[in-house]
């Protein structure tokens, strides 16, 4: 993880305490590295409740409600599955706060519709407002992921705000 990785990290939960808020995570393409990053913060565990690592699309569905029905008409790298895992990481896990990273870090697995480095980040609060971002990242699966991480404590930044 680049150092900017932590540095938003450690912005996050500054940003977090200050308005007594908590947060969880929900990943896939990221495996739990925006918990780790968040987590790498020593005092972090007064904001993090915890965190989901949904790989499969059972593990969506099971742990944090994604309907197969999303799953099965638009995938599970879509802004509605995004945003779904956002919602539902909030309500399991009690937290303020749900953040969700899903989408292909390559080097395989794109296509023409959803290319390597497509990822969708969903950011979600319990009082129902939701937001989920797309974007297509360069660069190799490392940086995929690295990007999708930073991209994902910004826009749980935003949302802490709002």
């Amino acid at each position: 993880m680049p150092e900017a990785g932590y540095e938003a990290a450690a912005r996050l939960l500054e940003l977090l305490r200050a308005h007594g808020l908590t947060i969880a995570t929900a990943e896939s393409c990221t495996g739990g590295l925006v918990a780790g990053a968040l987590t790498a913060v020593p005092g972090s565990s007064d904001a993090v409740v915890g965190g989901f690592v949904t790989y499969s699309n059972g593990m969506k569905t099971r742990m944090l409600g994604v309907p197969e029905e999303v799953l099965a008409s638009v995938g599970a790298v879509s802004e509605a599955c995004a945003r779904r895992m956002a919602e539902g990481t909030a309500r399991e896990s009690g937290a303020d706060i749900g953040v969700s990273t899903t989408g292909i870090a390559g080097p395989g697995g794109g296509s023409a519709e959803k290319p390597v480095g497509l990822v969708y980040i969903g950011a979600a609060r319990r009082d129902g407002r939701s937001e989920v971002e797309r974007h297509v990242f360069p660069g190799d699966r490392a940086a995929v992921r690295a990007a999708t991480v930073e991209a994902a404590l910004r826009l749980a930044a935003e949302m802490a705000r709002a």
